[in-house]
């Protein structure tokens, strides 16, 4: 690496051979391999490990070693293959559906232990003077439609306005009993 630093002194430039107003310019390299005073803290600690372990078991009421003879004792991994305990596994639980209405008018049947989205329902259009409820077909472009049983059971909504006539908890509670969640 290179490192160029371009020093511009008014006052220093005749003397350096420069013309007045004009900068040095030094070029500094770096060395190549470690800094010696790396390699000095290297060896120091090299050979002082005896001392340092020592202390570090002091300090810690013999934790240091204990930990490093845990480490020993661990089970040697097959070569080649990457092992990744992240505990037991989990289980499978029955999803627990309900219908939620988010904030940008998404209507999704989403599973109360976990939070995850199961199908998407539709959404609704906010328009003047109230919104509608829209359905999640293929004819509309969505990637995940709604199965056709479900839509049997809910098609009859489709289209029905939200607003002070049917509020959107209404809407909730309205989908939930004809899916037969509720």
């Amino acid at each position: 690496m290179i490192c160029i630093k371009i020093l511009r002194c008014e006052n220093m430039s005749p003397w350096l051979g420069f013309p007045p107003g004009r900068g040095a310019l030094d070029i500094i390299n770096k060395r190549e391999g470690p800094r010696p005073e790396d390699v000095r803290a290297k060896r120091l600690i090299s050979e002082n490990a005896a001392t340092i372990r020592k202390l570090a078991d002091q300090i810690s009421g013999g934790g240091y070693s204990a930990m490093q003879n845990r480490q020993k004792q661990e089970a040697p991994r097959p070569d080649g293959l990457v092992l990744h305990d992240m505990g037991g596994a989990a289980k499978a639980l029955e999803p627990e559906p309900y219908v939620r209405i988010s904030l940008n008018g998404r209507v999704v049947l989403t599973c109360r232990r976990t939070g995850r989205q199961i199908q998407l329902l539709g959404e609704i259009r906010h328009g003047f003077p109230a919104g509608t409820f829209r359905i999640a077909t293929a004819e509309r472009g969505y990637l995940s439609p709604v199965a056709d049983e479900m839509l049997g059971a809910i098609g009859e909504l489709d289209g029905c306005e939200i607003g002070s006539a049917m509020p959107e908890a209404d809407l909730a509670a309205e989908l939930e009993r004809r899916l037969g969640l509720g």
